[in-house]
């Protein structure tokens, strides 16, 4: 570097250390920080669940992130479409009423700056700063193939027989190999990580025939332990389990959706390693490939010791870095950990319109926290209550949430549409599949770069084209820099607008749009409109 360069990257540095404050205070103290909102300005950040909420001033908000990531992905970061971020290594209670954002730290520091004048300006300033990338990706299976998750198809009934029998479906009618992931109850009891002998006669010869198809294999998981097992009393003896009382003598017992369990205690280095011990061993034992890590939410740890002393949200953190041994891993929810190689999934969807609606939003949050590798959970939805009854399933909504998930970083199935769907309609589903397996080299390629560069794989039209006006668009979304995708997410709809930015557009049925404009574009239930960029 010439004296010149450096004496420029020295005033830049200086300039830059001028704009970053920072105030620290316990939980509690009720010290605060005020920053004044600039005109027009518009904040993204804070947790993917507010992504449909996005901008977050555009009403009154308030948010405390201490032992809560709203059941899916949360940062400490806060974005503006001015260029300013705000950013605190602990959890951050953030209100916007009016003309001013109100900070209160639960402890340590928050910090403020500015990175430039636009929303990427903002995230890329921050990213280099407090999260950098890891210049790592999950496994590259996850982006060129569909996901195919049990879940919806066999519920609590997860068996061998019909393992085989989905997997064998899925190359039978059509559908591109992939992931496959065997959800709860694979297992003996929560903690005692071995397969259900009465279910599973022979899980090794299971997981062959599984790769000999074509498929890798996750095994869902979760931090708790069956309080009535043999596991639960050698733990509790070593005392690597979530405490319930200060004096740290009594293991916690949590309420979640399944019940009452115990949980075990990852900020001690040897709960930590036993849980490790029990993935691995379910690796050389059987074959698998990976895990869904799932729960780990920060609120089951709230009222409860640990030996390391951490909070609800660093326990949170603590059990997304499991998923850091193994690359071919899921997680749904997470704290804080922007840029590293996991995969991570939006919460489980209801099948509704309105939770299709808010698919592209909460990716696009997902992306601006720093979590760019996201799934946009299930096709049709993951919330299993939705589909009890077969017979009010409305094909239409899966077919449109498939076209959603086609152009996604990952795309997951879990319903069978070939149990579910007409002839028809189970073509589109199976197009739709067939075309994220055909751009998986260049969605591949999009994951590389990110993991180099930080940047979120999905995002939003203010994000590459800032200052348009275009903040508020929640129906329409890029895949990286060039490619623009355009789906339909309301029913009965058989045409759309479509906003495009400057340049040149060729489209899926070989249109060319030269932009900016907006148009009106026929979409027949068949097709998902996305359009490349060909020129700047």
């Amino acid at each position: 570097m010439n004296k010149i360069a450096c004496s420029r990257a020295l005033a830049i540095a200086f300039f830059c250390a001028l704009l970053f404050t920072a105030c620290s205070q316990k939980r509690g103290e009720g010290a605060r920080k005020e920053i004044q909102l600039l005109a027009g300005e518009k904040w993204w950040g804070g947790a993917v669940l507010d992504g449909r909420n996005s901008p977050l001033n555009d009403a009154p908000f308030s948010y405390d992130q201490f032992a809560d990531c709203k059941a899916n992905q949360a940062a400490p970061l806060f974005l503006s479409s001015k260029g300013r971020y705000i950013w605190s290594e602990e959890p951050l209670r953030i209100e916007i009423t009016g003309e001013k954002i109100i900070l209160d730290t639960t402890r340590g520091a928050v910090f403020t700056g500015s990175g430039g004048g636009t929303l990427k300006e903002a995230f890329l300033h921050a990213g280099r700063q407090f999260f950098p990338p890891a210049g790592e990706i999950p496994d590259p299976l996850l982006f060129t193939a569909p996901q195919y998750n049990t879940w919806i198809e066999l519920q609590y009934d997860q068996n061998e027989n019909d393992i085989l029998k989905y997997a064998q479906d899925i190359v039978r009618k059509g559908f591109p190999v992939g992931v496959l992931m065997i959800d709860d109850n694979w297992q003996e009891r929560y903690g005692t990580w071995s397969f259900d002998c009465k279910k599973f006669q022979d899980p090794k010869g299971m997981i062959e025939k599984l790769h000999a198809m074509g498929f890798k294999v996750m095994l869902w998981v979760v931090p708790f332990v069956s309080s009535d097992s043999p596991v639960y009393r050698e733990l509790a003896g070593k005392r690597l389990l979530i405490f319930a009382d200060e004096e740290k003598t009594r293991p916690a017992s949590v309420t979640w959706w399944n019940g009452v369990s115990a949980l075990v205690d990852l900020s001690n280095p040897a709960g930590e390693q036993w849980f490790k011990d029990q993935l691995y061993g379910l690796v050389k034992a059987y074959g698998v490939d990976g895990f869904k890590l799932d729960a780990g939410d920060p609120e089951s740890y709230l009222g409860t010791w640990s030996h390391g002393d951490f909070d609800p949200n660093q326990q949170c953190e603590a059990y997304a870095r499991l998923g850091l041994d193994f690359p071919l891993n899921e997680l749904r929810a997470c704290w804080k950990m922007a840029g590293q190689p996991l995969a991570q999934r939006l919460r489980d969807k209801s099948h509704t319109w309105s939770d299709l609606q808010v698919l592209i939003p909460d990716m696009i949050a997902s992306g601006l926290l720093g979590y760019q590798f996201g799934c946009p959970d299930m096709i049709g939805g993951g919330e299993w209550t939705s589909f009890q009854d077969t017979s009010v399933l409305d094909e239409e909504l899966i077919v449109r949430s498939a076209q959603v998930s086609a152009l996604m970083p990952m795309m997951q199935f879990s319903v069978a549409p070939w149990r579910v769907l007409s002839a028809e309609n189970l073509a589109i589903c199976r197009n739709m599949a067939l075309l994220h397996h055909r751009m998986g080299d260049e969605i591949l390629a999009l994951a590389r770069a990110s993991a180099l560069s930080g940047e979120p794989m999905v995002r939003n039209l203010e994000y590459e084209y800032p200052g348009q006006g275009w903040h508020g668009v929640k129906d329409q979304f890029l895949l990286g820099d060039r490619i623009l995708v355009a789906p339909v997410v309301h029913k009965g709809r058989r045409s759309r607008e479509v906003i495009f930015p400057e340049g040149e557009w060729q489209g899926d049925d070989g249109s060319l749009v030269t932009g900016p404009v907006t148009l009106k574009i026929d979409v027949p239930l068949a097709r998902l409109p996305w359009y490349r960029k060909l020129r700047p």
